[in-house]
């Protein structure tokens, strides 16, 4: 079937290419690490009048409070940006949810902050793939469809989060309370390829820090008075890794803690990840870590405090998902776009959004690379291309009954 005719044809070249890439430019030239309140800001405030193109409501949401354990085993708030939410005929009766973040893993005082032509099509910069320029390509999908008639009859949120790169933790409820009820949703991540692959069947994530409270005495005079802190995170890391199984990976990553050699240490904080592959495993994992914290208490004589979780529960493929895969790829087709995917172990924003039961394909942003790294590059010629494919797709939900 012929997808790409008359009004749709006419929508898809009215995509400005030059426009998309002058948005990416000045957008990855504004630092906006998780971290830098100032620069989340600032690219909040672009992006509101950038997508003040667009018909809607434009809202600042404030984060959900979160909280993270610090190096001495204390709870301390943690701060986040606002979020950016527009809504479009929230009153329609087939509705849509389109989501990109706005913060990157660069933080304020990392080297990694100028633009560079590596070529004439491809771009050197922070934040350039990972995911400025899919904010570009969700800007300018809408604005072409915007023009159809088919499109004034269903409505859709876009949001644009600030805290993506740690885990979506205060935009989580945000994420699922806009997700809920959509028809259909797309993610802006770039291309798990620089050929455009798409990412498939995802696994989940969790990160824990387990808090460890023991007893201090002289390591010298009387050490059999102390209850060593280290000692016992020390054997949670050993068995924890030993849970890891063929549908879980258990990464024991870091522990804090211990004080002078003479001294029997009564603090650490353990930290690890967890990535499983299926929603089982993950609450088998959760069974087998009580019982082991219940063990190591008892047998070392020291109280473990648990802090954190699954934060991204695992996205697998069902057959409505699998339908919007084939909608992409048969709208690429059309375009002269050649679109295949494979599963990956990463996570994001789709794994959340899929947990509300709407289908997602959440690698629909620009081609580029080595992301969370200085060498980040972007694809210049993809921004139009990948627009172009969204609006496709966007338009053909919105006309047929595909899922």
């Amino acid at each position: 079937m012929t997808r790409l005719t008359g009004t749709l044809k006419d929508a898809i070249e009215t995509i400005d290419g030059a426009q998309m890439l002058s948005h990416v430019e000045r957008w990855a030239q504004i630092n906006s690490g998780t971290s830098n309140g100032e620069g989340l800001a600032r690219m909040a405030q672009e992006l509101s009048d950038a997508f003040s193109a667009l018909p809607g409501d434009i809202t600042l949401e404030e984060p959900a409070p979160v909280t993270a354990v610090d190096a001495a085993g204390k709870e301390t708030a943690v701060e986040n940006g606002k979020h950016f939410l527009l809504r479009v005929r929230p009153e329609a009766g087939r509705r849509f949810i389109l989501t990109g973040h706005m913060d990157t893993v660069f933080p304020a005082d990392h080297p990694f902050q100028q633009l560079t032509w590596l070529d004439e099509e491809t771009l050197n910069g922070p934040g350039t793939a990972d995911m400025k320029g899919g904010l570009a390509i969700i800007l300018a999908s809408l604005r072409a469809l915007e023009g159809t008639e088919a499109w004034q009859q269903v409505g859709y949120d876009v949001l644009i989060n600030a805290d993506e790169e740690t885990g979506s933790l205060s935009s989580a409820p945000l994420i699922e309370r806009t997700a809920q009820g959509k028809y259909a949703a797309l993610t802006f991540e770039p291309a798990a390829t620089p050929e455009g692959r798409l990412a498939h069947a995802r696994g989940g994530s969790g990160n824990y820090s387990l808090t460890v409270t023991g007893k201090s005495a002289h390591a010298g005079r009387n050490p059999q008075d102390g209850r060593n802190a280290i000692v016992a995170a020390s054997t949670l890391a050993v068995r924890l890794k030993d849970l890891q199984r063929d549908d879980i990976s258990v990464n024991p990553a870091k522990i804090d803690g211990g004080a002078a050699n003479n001294v029997v240490p009564d603090q650490a904080v353990l930290r690890f990840n967890i990535r499983p592959k299926e929603p089982a495993a993950a609450e088998r994992f959760e069974a087998e870590m009580n019982a082991l914290i219940a063990e190591v208490k008892q047998a070392q004589e020291v109280d473990i405090a648990v802090h954190g979780g699954i934060s991204r529960p695992p996205k697998p493929v069902d057959r409505q998902a699998q339908k919007l895969f084939d909608l992409v790829r048969d709208c690429g087709a059309e375009l002269g776009q050649e679109i295949d995917w494979q599963p990956t172990g990463g996570v994001c924003d789709g794994n959340n959004i899929a947990a509300t039961g709407v289908p997602v394909v959440d690698t629909m942003g620009v081609r580029g690379g080595k992301i969370h790294s200085p060498d980040e590059f972007m694809i210049a010629p993809s921004l139009k291309e990948r627009a172009a494919l969204a609006a496709m797709v966007l338009h053909q939900l919105a006309t047929e009954n595909v899922l």
